[in-house]
């Protein structure tokens, strides 16, 4: 037999891992299967020791369109760059995994996650990191493991574990859960506006159903896993140093310069500070070994002001730029920015910056969906764009990094929830967040730009919503938590947790945890903080725009929408679609659906009605007993053929002219000729037969035309041949 299958019950289906039969040459290979779900997730790490100074972690999750039965819609017919849902499937693996490696592990260490079959009701995001977990744990990779990973919905009040596509529909929350056997790690949630203890329940519900799979993978482990590789041990130079440093550098002035507000003159005087130290530590003149000992007493300088941080944190409740742990920085807001933009606003919170644009377009804008979901187009788009000099710097730009994906995607998670449903707006809708200053949660700042320009461009939203990021900071038992964290705070702390959410309730949650895990209680009070802290930044927004402006922007498109007769679409379009062009030729987009309903978008409000008069026209159903002042368009030797509305033609018929016998029609009525005309007939296939109202009573009524036996040619026999 080849391989060995490990399966457990999760959600109330089965969950198995398969190890031995697919890529065997890779140092930890997994198949995992879940209903006919199925990842095939590959772990390899390089021998050779990297000499960044940093972890070179790669997470790749690889969907691959045959998984679904599906071709590849783009040019060249395969796969090209990861679409969005990708990358957020592979930064929710690479959040559960990066902790738990070994500190100093500097091996390149690569993940591939590949999707190679996709059932479009179990989704494959949160299979990906258990694919991880197992195939880390049964590899030679040094690392902390296993964890798990679920996700959390709550559909008619229960919580549901690992929710189908179809529920997730229904579900007031969409959360996703990793953890270890003793903590969780990683929480990441969109929810229609909930409160923050469901959102606590979900999480304990989440990591009391994960315990099976550790278990399983633990099993795993024990079984089949290698040994691990030994890390070279190196002396830490930095160790003998801190304490003498630690010092030093209290002496010379470290709190002060730790606690200056800005924060590039708090960069400048920490580097001044620890540029002084470091010159009285080595002698003048010394070469040999000089080099190594900067670089150690600079890794020992960060090292003491991440302690002396942490420490007035925990002992005085004071943080870098001054403020205590509960205190949201300054906020000031600008409406109506861009004097083209539909919707635009500036949103700063101390040191943080983002320009908020909104814009308003047509279903033909909406984007296509093109990955292995049965979702084939999104209506909502939010970019998030982080320039390098929001921070100062000077980097290469090129395409949207994943860092800038998973923030947007959180953003966008926030703000979709109080959006007016389609057919209540029916405008596809982007906004844009342009982080201009960053120093702490520029994603936070862009969920109040963008709702501030939705507001601002008119889009009645169900409520306002803001962002703030919370932070910790904890040694043993004793911890803080932080209100509106700054960027160093975040690098130096325990925890990111960014909530964002109305008045009402939490509509988006991302949390990361870089200690052992927070409890339940930890956790409750830090959604309270971030509540009150909310409510504080809503109250600022409001008192620069409390509410969508009543009318849309001046430069905004407008949308009409009318209904007609579904089987009357094909007059809307014309022959070859040459009516539909005509129409847009006066200055509109137009869609059309199936049910008849017909939108008509233009940035010309008249133009938008002149469309709408003409559509109105050519679909009109002509009604028993309607008068009309009709155009002769055409005679023949049994009448006259009436222009009553655009693209509808009534018969007057010849003996309906006069009270005298008429000879021929030309006597009383030539093309082009106006005349007043009521409609007294129309047939089973829309024939339309007239009288002239004046006449009524004066001259016989003729027989409707089904009763007719000769047809139209005014009672003669139709001819034979």
């Amino acid at each position: 037999m080849i391989g060995k299958t490990y399966t457990t019950m999760l959600g109330g289906r089965e969950l198995s891992i398969e190890t031995g039969k697919l890529a065997k040459l890779v140092s930890g290979s997994v198949t995992l299967r879940y209903g006919d779900t199925m990842l095939l997730v590959t772990a390899q790490a390089r021998e050779e020791k990297s000499p960044l100074d940093f972890l070179p972690l790669t997470v790749e999750f690889e969907e691959r369109h045959y998984a679904v039965g599906k071709i590849p819609g783009s040019f060249h017919r395969r796969e090209g760059r990861p679409g969005e849902k990708a990358i957020l499937g592979a930064r929710i693996t690479d959040r559960q995994i990066r902790p738990l490696f070994p500190k100093g592990y500097r091996h390149e260490t690569q993940v591939i996650i590949t999707v190679i079959s996709a059932d479009q009701q179990n989704l494959p995001d949160v299979l990906g990191p258990i694919g991880a977990s197992a195939a880390l744990s049964i590899s030679d990779i040094p690392w902390g493991g296993p964890t798990a990973c679920v996700r959390v919905g709550q559909v008619d009040g229960q919580y549901v574990l690992n929710p189908t596509a179809e529920q997730l529909t229904r579900s007031v929350v969409d959360l996703v859960v990793a953890g270890t056997r003793d903590a969780v790690m990683m929480v990441e949630a969109g929810a229609q506006t909930v409160s923050e203890e469901l959102l606590v329940g979900a999480i304990e519900f989440a990591h009391a159903e994960m315990q099976g799979v550790i278990s399983l993978i633990e099993t795993m482990r024990a079984e089949l896993g290698q040994e691990k590789f030994n890390l070279l041990a190196e002396g830490d130079l930095t160790t003998d140093l801190v304490p003498e440093l630690a010092v030093a550098a209290r002496t010379a002035g470290l709190r002060d310069a730790l606690l200056t507000t800005k924060k590039k003159e708090r960069s400048a005087n920490l580097k001044a500070l620890r540029d002084r130290l470091i010159a009285a530590q080595i002698p003048e003149g010394e070469v040999d070994g000089a080099e190594a000992r900067i670089a150690a007493l600079k890794t020992a300088f960060g090292k003491v002001e991440k302690q002396e941080l942490r420490r007035l944190i925990l002992e005085d409740d004071m943080r870098a730029d001054g403020r205590n742990s509960r205190t949201v920085r300054p906020i000031w807001i600008e409406t109506r920015s861009l004097p083209r933009a539909h919707g635009s606003a500036i949103f700063t919170r101390g040191e943080t910056q983002v320009l908020g644009i909104a814009t308003l377009g047509t279903e033909r804008d909406n984007l296509l969906v093109d990955d292995l979901t049965l979702e084939d187009n999104d209506k909502f788009l939010l970019h998030y764009n982080f320039p390098p000099y929001s921070t100062g710097e000077v980097k290469r730009m090129g395409g949207q990094s994943r860092r800038e994906i998973g923030h947007g995607n959180l953003a966008k998670r926030a703000i979709r929830a109080v959006l007016p449903t389609f057919e209540e707006f029916p405008y596809v809708i982007r906004v844009v967040g342009e982080v201009l200053e960053s120093n702490g949660s520029s994603s936070m700042a862009t969920v109040c730009a963008g709702t501030l320009a939705l507001m601002d461009a008119g889009v009645p939203l169900k409520a306002p919503v803001a962002g703030v990021a919370m932070g910790l900071v904890m040694e043993g038992d004793k911890y803080r938590i932080l209100t509106d964290i700054l960027g160093l705070e975040d690098a130096l702390g325990d925890m990111d947790f960014k909530v964002c959410g109305s008045e009402f309730g939490v509509t988006a949650l991302q949390m990361d945890i870089k200690v052992g895990g927070i409890t339940p209680a930890i956790m409750r009070e830090a959604l309270e903080q971030a509540r009150v802290a909310r409510l504080h930044i809503l109250g600022k927004m409001a008192e620069v725009l409390a509410a969508p402006r009543p009318e849309l922007a001046p430069t905004a498109p407008r949308i009409v929408t009318i209904k007609i007769n579904p089987e009357l679409i094909g007059k809307v379009i014309g022959p070859g679609g040459k009516q539909i062009r005509e129409l847009e030729a006066l200055g509109a987009q137009i869609t059309l659906e199936e049910d008849g309903t017909v939108r008509i978008f233009s940035a010309d409000g008249a133009a938008a009605e002149a469309v709408k008069a003409r559509i109105e026209g050519l679909t009109r159903t002509a009604k028993i007993g309607e008068e009309f002042e009709g155009t002769v368009v055409k005679t023949a030797a049994f009448g006259a053929f009436i222009n009553l509305f655009p693209g509808q033609d009534g018969m007057l018929h010849i003996s309906q002219m006069s009270e005298e016998r008429v000879n021929a029609v030309e006597d009383v009525l030539n093309v082009g000729d106006k005349l007043r005309v009521k409609i007294v007939n129309v047939d089973d296939r829309g024939k339309i037969d007239l009288v002239r109202p004046e006449l009524e009573g004066k001259i016989a009524p003729r027989a409707p035309r089904e009763a007719r036996p000769g047809g139209d040619r005014g009672g003669r026999p139709p001819r034979r041949d």
